[in-house]
């Protein structure tokens, strides 16, 4: 690795990391590869609050981006993703848009919702004046995720409310829910992806996917998608183990 692999920070790839478990020494590796956008699946991995909050403070200290999906679509988990210094939260298990709604308040001060105030590493552990809670309302990413048949039918909806960013896409629960079973990457699933575009195209708004095979990554580009995660921590382990035994 170059010594001058911290040196410069350039443009924002496609791409992104997805991260199960506080691994600092795999973030380095990305960060030096060029990834600079980092999400942490603390709902299905394996995070404690330390460890959590010791990772982002080395991915931010890099100058990269780090979102954490958070453990569901409650307050205080979402609270304490933001509090810790994630860039923004994507939000599970989020149903109509009533209850986006409701959820999605908790990543907005008041003006557009309910977060409570923390003078943690957002606010660099001092008092704020006015223009951090503005900053942070615009700046932080809120995130509901697609993953149900009931987000889909209000997808319009869902992405008009002022607490919404964007969309992030959860391609298999949202086939399971559809009733289609497992997500196979047929037509059917690639529709519900072209109606997620299209309303985020429509609202102004970005919108985000999980994009494991090629298939995926030239549809969500095609489709106009912010960005798409393309690495995961367990299938890189795999393939680096795999390729390492074969002979």
């Amino acid at each position: 690795m170059s010594d001058q692999v911290y040196a410069e920070t350039p443009a924002l790839s496609p791409h992104a990391v997805w991260l199960s478990t506080p691994h600092h020494q795999l973030v380095e590796i990305a960060y030096g590869l060029g990834c600079r956008r980092f999400v942490l699946d603390i709902e299905h991995g394996y995070f404690d609050l330390d460890g959590t909050d010791k990772l982002v403070a080395l991915i931010r200290a890099l100058g990269a981006k780090v979102y954490a999906k958070v453990l569901g679509p409650e307050t205080i988990p979402i609270q304490q993703a933001l509090d810790i210094g994630c860039h923004g939260v994507i939000i599970p298990h989020i149903g109509d848009v009533d209850h986006a709604r409701r959820v999605t308040s908790a990543a907005k001060y008041p003006g557009l919702g309910v977060r409570s105030f923390s003078g943690t590493r957002p606010a660099r552990y001092d008092a704020v004046t006015q223009e951090y809670y503005s900053r942070e309302n615009a700046e932080t990413l809120c995130l509901p995720m697609v993953e149900s048949a009931e987000a889909l039918a209000d997808i319009e909806a869902i992405l008009a409310l002022p607490t919404v960013d964007g969309v992030f896409v959860g391609p298999s629960d949202l086939s399971l829910s559809r009733g289609r079973g497992a997500y196979m990457k047929t037509e059917a699933d690639f529709d519900d992806l072209r109606r997620i575009a299209a309303a985020a195209r429509a609202a102004g708004k970005i919108w985000i996917m999980p994009a494991w095979a090629a298939v995926e990554r030239r549809l969500a580009a095609e489709l106009g998608a912010a960005w798409q995660v393309t690495v995961d921590e367990y299938g890189a382990l795999w393939s680096g183990i795999e390729a390492g035994l074969k002979v």
